[in-house]
């Protein structure tokens, strides 16, 4: 029998099984999966989640996952990187990456950063940055543009000599163009995995 109070932990383990695989698993590998032995008690947990909002069926009857169901945890309380706060285990919302990040999902691309010049700007090799394609940026942004036929990720800067795109690194120098500069994009956010 499927117990509603437990429905967050199954939730849960079929996210994991998607994240593994793709896909959403059928009723009797759910069964299996989540240690449920009536196929009714599968059924009322799918119709639970799909209540919820988590999942629904696709035309030929398979369980696909919805939006709310790559929407993780937000904690309720901030994390200080200086002193300590006081701990709970309060959440209080959920959000999706996808939501927080991206706004216009057909103009962004996710960038995987090359090199050490942006290091003091907190960008650093191997992180993804996500952009937003567009050809004019402000200036402080920090833009993937187009130099000289190369792509570069430096900050949009300007002196009396024109435009100039600055690396955040004292072993590197700014960016002067020589023949040409195109905005492909500017920095909306950012990613990094730790291991």
């Amino acid at each position: 029998m499927a117990h509603p109070n437990r429905d967050a932990e199954y939730l849960g383990k079929l996210q994991d099984y998607y994240a593994n695989y793709r896909n959403l698993p059928s009723y009797s590998v759910i069964g299996d999966l989540l240690g449920l032995a009536s196929k009714s008690a599968v059924s009322a947990l799918v119709k639970r989640l799909m209540l919820a909002g988590y999942v629904d069926t696709t035309p030929d009857k398979r369980l696909a996952p919805t939006k709310r169901f790559f929407e993780r945890e937000l904690a309720d309380f901030p994390v200080p990187a200086g002193l300590p706060a006081a701990a709970n285990d309060a959440m209080s919302e959920a959000i999706s990456i996808d939501d927080y990040l991206i706004e216009r999902p057909s103009a962004s691309v996710m960038v995987r950063v090359k090199g050490d010049s942006m290091i003091d700007a907190g960008i650093h090799d191997g992180d993804i940055a996500v952009v937003e394609k567009r050809h004019s940026a402000n200036l402080g942004d920090v833009v993937v543009a187009i130099v000289d036929g190369e792509y570069t990720l430096k900050t949009l800067s300007r002196d009396k000599q024109g435009y100039v795109l600055m690396p955040h690194n004292p072993a590197y120098e700014p960016i002067r163009p020589k023949e040409g500069l195109e905005i492909f994009g500017v920095m909306v956010g950012l990613i990094r995995k730790y291991k």
